[in-house]
């Protein structure tokens, strides 16, 4: 063997290669020492001065640890993104058609949906029964949903 040849060590001997061998070699070494060592512990960033600056957590995890923690990987809580979209055009929408309401309806609807009023406190606020806010609510809701759709 040359001094300047690349070896590696396979099945308990040194073989000379390639530049391009050793190279190839050397990196797929690299990346399985990575998969199999630096994702599974934690680091530690320190300062020049040799103070504790940052810990980079592992990024692995057990299932035993998570369970402990009562965490959530993959959360259900968050809407995805066409959720959010959805839901905005619908409200965009939905402003749409309240705009398109009388200056009555808009108020009922204000009333009953937006400050939270029973049927029966908006009755009384107008000196109306009701059955008559309620029928007048029904027709609203109708109209709204036609404007919707």
């Amino acid at each position: 063997m040359s001094a300047n040849k690349k070896r590696i060590w396979i099945s308990g001997q040194l073989v000379e290669v390639t530049d391009e061998v050793y190279a190839a070699y050397t990196k797929g070494d690299r990346k399985m020492r990575y998969f199999e060592n630096d994702l599974k512990t934690e680091r530690f960033l320190l300062t020049k001065d040799g103070r504790l600056e940052q810990i980079i957590p592992s990024r692995e995890d057990s299932l035993d640890r998570l369970m402990e923690d009562n965490a959530q990987q993959f959360s259900n809580g968050q809407e995805s993104v066409e959720d959010v979209v959805f839901r905005q055009i619908m409200v965009d929408k939905l402003h749409t058609a309240i705009s398109q309401l009388t200056e009555k309806e808009r108020a009922l609807i204000q009333a009953l949906f937006f400050e939270e009023m029973t049927e029966r406190e908006y009755a009384e606020q107008l000196g109306v029964y009701r059955n008559a806010v309620h029928k007048k609510k029904m027709h609203i809701l109708e109209k709204l949903k036609k404007l919707l759709e």
